[in-house]
């Protein structure tokens, strides 16, 4: 059978290109695609990564040298394929390059949206309006215009060499609007930032002083540029036609600042946090990483611990009484009658006999009246 080498060479790992992760572009988006390019006979499932504007393809998820490019730099078009797959919940795509068309086999429909997305974004810098996606996901694709912006900017930009480091160290506490940049990426910051400040310290060229960038609107950007150096003796001074004396590089600052009524005010750029706790997680079925983004609403306490009772402790023992004291009250009382206690027992007191007598005789005598 002619096909069965086909299908035995499609099952086999391709051979990995050199190439790790690690050195490609940031990845805008990824997952588990079906590719069929214009020389294959049979697709072959492989993980793709949108790197920058490029797909990269491995083998598995895990692998770190992908088997296969596509520079979208050849991009003419991009859309559905209608036509039946053999999974019916599959969905499609015919992506159409300058050397041929490649087809593209996604898990499904909401997949084939995104990726649409993710690649149209990534080929005209702009998101596409006519796709269904949520609103969380429009912004996921604008997130990625701005960085694939960013990283063409940079790329066209020719690589500057790094600001001199100080040769001689800094007295004293440094400004919070130092900045240790070129004197162009100190009049691009201060041209960007116009809200931040007008007025830097930087580096100077020769390594051995600073300088104070500086930025005014006159019809435009007007920069001024003026050299800081350190004084043998101690201390900086501003070098311009009357030298400026300073004891510190904030008292620079500060003559600055008065020296021009406040027109000049250091630069203090904030950077952004993000306003929305966001994680990646990967579906277990077909194996693509989605941003997410965490609920803002507060999480469910746990519930309250008991109140730790106290354990039992027994009751001190009263001390043992004595044992005369008990021999003394248990003890029968004798039966002879000359015993002081069979007395007090038995008889009553002189005095107690002669109140009782009176009392009766008074009550008699009351009775006695009372009938009469």
């Amino acid at each position: 059978m002619p096909s069965q080498p086909a299908i035995l060479m499609a099952a086999a790992p391709v051979k990995q290109r050199s190439g790790t992760r690690a050195q490609l572009p940031p990845c805008y988006y990824e997952g588990y695609l079906e590719k069929r390019g214009p020389k294959e006979k049979i697709s072959r499932r492989l993980w793709t990564c949108l790197c920058g504007n490029t797909l990269f393809f491995f083998n598995n998820a895990k692998d770190t040298h992908y088997v296969e490019k596509m520079d979208l730099s050849g991009f003419v078009s991009l859309k559905d394929d209608c036509s039946r797959d053999r999974n019916l919940e599959a969905a499609r795509l015919i992506l159409r390059m300058k050397d041929g068309e490649t087809k593209l086999t996604v898990a499904n429909l909401e997949a084939r949206e995104l990726w649409k997305g993710f690649l149209q974004s990534v080929v005209d810098l702009s998101v596409p309006s006519c796709l269904t996606l949520l609103p969380g996901q429009v912004q996921m694709l604008r997130e990625v215009v701005d960085r694939e912006r960013n990283r063409r900017r940079a790329a066209r930009t020719p690589t500057r060499a790094p600001p001199s480091p100080l040769s001689v160290p800094l007295l004293g506490e440094i400004p919070s609007c130092f900045r240790p940049v070129s004197r162009t990426e100190a009049e691009v910051l201060l041209e960007r930032h116009p809200d931040c400040g007008n007025m830097l310290l930087r580096p100077g060229r020769d390594g051995s002083s600073l300088a104070v960038t500086t930025r005014q609107d006159l019809n435009g950007s007007v920069f001024r540029h003026y050299r800081v150096t350190q004084r043998e003796q101690g201390g900086y001074v501003i070098d311009v036609e009357n030298p400026i004396p300073c004891a510190t590089l904030h008292d620079v600052i500060n003559a600055l600042v008065e020296k021009t009524a406040g027109t000049l005010q250091p630069f203090l750029l904030e950077e952004p946090y993000e306003e929305n706790i966001t994680f990646v997680s990967s579906n277990e079925e077909n194996g693509e990483r989605i941003l997410h983004c965490a609920p803002s609403s507060p999480l469910p306490k746990a519930p309250a611990l008991p109140p730790k009772q106290e354990r039992w402790k027994p009751l001190p023992r009263s001390p043992a009484p004595d044992r005369r004291i008990l021999s003394a009250v248990t003890s029968p009382v004798p039966s002879s009658p000359s015993s002081p206690m069979r007395r007090l027992v038995l008889s009553p007191s002189p005095l107690l006999a002669q109140s009782l007598t009176e009392e009766l005789k008074m009550k008699l005598e009351k009775r006695r009246t009372s009938q009469d």
